[in-house]
C-alpha cells in the first residue's frame, strides 16, 4: 500500500500569508478611494490576482502538487476561460447597437 505524502505547511508561513492577504485587502480598499482614472479596475484586479495566487498556492497546496497535475488544472482553466470569452465576445458581436 503507497502512502500520500501530505505536506505541512508552517504555521508561520500561514501567519504570514494571512498577514500579507490584510494588507493587500488594506491596500485594495484605500486604492477604491483615489481616483486614478480607467486605472482603478487593473489595479483592483492586478491586487486580487495576487492575493487568489496566494491563496491557491499555499492554502491549497498547490505549490506542493504534483507537477502533471497542476499543467492539466492550468490547461483546463485556461480551456473554459478561452470558450467562455469566445462565446460571450460572440454573443456581444451579434448585438445591434
Amino acid at each position: 500500500m503507497s502512502e500520500l505524502s501530505e505536506h505541512v505547511v508552517s504555521p508561520k508561513t500561514n501567519v504570514a500569508v494571512w498577514l500579507v492577504l490584510l494588507v493587500l485587502t488594506g491596500v485594495t480598499t484605500s486604492i477604491a478611494f483615489i481616483d486614478l482614472g480607467p486605472l482603478n479596475t487593473i489595479v483592483a484586479l492586478v491586487i486580487a490576482t495576487c492575493k487568489a495566487l496566494l491563496v491557491v498556492l499555499v492554502f491549497m497546496h498547490v505549490k506542493y502538487a504534483s507537477d502533471k497535475l497542476v499543467k492539466v488544472v492550468v490547461i483546463s482553466a485556461v480551456f473554459f476561460l478561452l470558450l467562455l470569452l469566445g462565446l460571450s465576445l460572440a454573443d456581444y458581436s451579434t448585438r445591434m447597437l
